[in-house]
């Protein structure tokens, strides 16, 4: 059983950064392709940025692309999201979550997941 801890979220103005992490444990965290999703009131979770266990292969939603960067440390247990040029659109629960595998961005193929953490982008 693999669990997942986010922090890093936070009130900040559009055009302004945050960095996430999702800190795992209790499984072999190599073995997990990683995700990041969120989810904005009244509407869908959705795929933001995922990469594979080897960070071999990364994947976005074409709305963050050249925005946000995920990355991860297999030796600490960590996933990140930088999250730059942030807009008010930005602004959800963001979640990360786990798979065994390979990566996906669809939400239904993954196991494990955060409690989510608040992400708030003011104009």
């Amino acid at each position: 059983q693999v669990q997942l801890v986010e922090s890093g979220g936070g009130l900040v103005q559009a055009g302004g950064s945050l960095r996430l992490s999702c800190a795992a444990s209790g499984g072999t965290f190599s073995n997990y392709a990683m995700g990041w999703f969120r989810q904005a009131p009244g509407k869908e979770r959705e795929f933001v940025a995922g990469i594979s266990w080897s960070s071999t292969r990364t994947d976005y939603q074409d709305s963050v692309k050249g925005r946000f960067t995920i990355s991860r440390d297999n030796a600490k247990n960590t996933v990140y999201l930088q999250m730059n040029s942030l807009k008010p659109e930005d602004t959800a629960v963001y979640y990360c979550a786990a798979r065994p595998g390979f990566l996906s961005i669809d939400y239904g193929r993954y196991a494990y997941w955060g409690q989510g953490t608040q992400v708030t982008v003011s104009s």
